[in-house]
C-alpha cells in the first residue's frame, strides 16, 4: 500500500496483517482521487473509520488543508501515527480522533465544525453503520461538502439517508463508491 500522487508520492503505508482493517485499495484510492481532483486543493477533509488513514494521507498528499481521523480501534490509531511518522508529517492540520463515529460527529456537530470532503469506510459486514452514519452527516458538512462511502459492490446503498442524496456510483472489482451531496430546494 503507498500514496498515490502528490506530495509524499510513492511513499509506502503500513497496514496490519489479516483482514480485520481492510484498507482502500491503492486503484480505488486512485479512482477516488481522480474524481476528487477538482475539490481536494485546501479542503477540510475527514476520514471516518479511518483505519491505516491511507485515505486522508493521500488527501493531504494532494492538497487538502486539515484533515481528521476518526478510528475507534486503538489498534487501527497505532498504524495512522506510525504512517504520519513515516511520511515526517508534523503538520498540525492533522487531527486523530480514537473515538466511535457517532459520538465524534455530535461533538464535532455542537463545535459547529464542518468538512468539504467527507470519506466513510465502515466494516463492510456492519451495514447499519451506513445508516446511521449517512443520516448524521449533514450536522458537519459546509455547504456544497461531498460525502464518499466505500462499500462492496454486492450491497447496494440507498439512493437518499436523510437530507443526502446519491449523486454517483462507481464500481470497481468487488468495492463501489457512492457519492452523496445534501438534497436541494430544487431536488424536492
Amino acid at each position: 500500500m503507498r500514496i498515490i500522487a502528490g506530495v509524499y508520492k510513492s511513499r509506502i503505508l503500513k497496514a496490519p496483517a489479516g483482514l480485520k482493517t481492510r484498507p482502500t485499495s491503492d486503484r480505488l484510492r486512485e479512482t477516488l482521487f481522480n474524481v476528487l481532483a477538482p475539490r481536494i486543493q485546501d479542503a477540510r477533509f475527514l476520514d471516518l473509520y479511518a483505519g491505516t488513514g491511507a485515505v486522508g494521507l493521500e488527501a493531504l498528499s494532494r492538497g487538502a488543508s486539515d484533515i481528521c481521523f476518526v478510528e475507534t480501534a486503538a489498534s487501527a490509531v497505532k498504524f495512522i501515527r506510525a504512517n504520519i511518522a513515516a511520511l515526517g508529517i508534523t503538520s498540525p492540520a492533522l487531527t486523530i480522533e480514537l473515538a466511535d463515529v457517532s459520538t465524534f460527529l455530535r461533538k464535532a456537530a455542537a463545535a459547529k465544525r464542518t468538512f468539504d470532503i467527507i470519506f466513510l469506510d465502515p466494516p463492510y459486514d456492519v451495514m447499519e453503520e451506513y445508516d446511521s452514519t449517512l443520516r448524521a452527516l449533514p450536522s458537519v458538512m459546509a455547504v456544497n461538502a461531498l460525502v464518499i462511502a466505500e462499500h462492496r459492490k454486492k450491497d447496494k446503498l440507498a439512493d437518499a439517508y436523510g437530507q443526502l442524496k446519491r449523486t454517483r456510483l462507481l464500481e470497481q472489482g468487488d468495492a463501489a463508491l457512492s457519492f452523496y451531496g445534501q438534497i436541494t430546494k430544487d431536488d424536492n
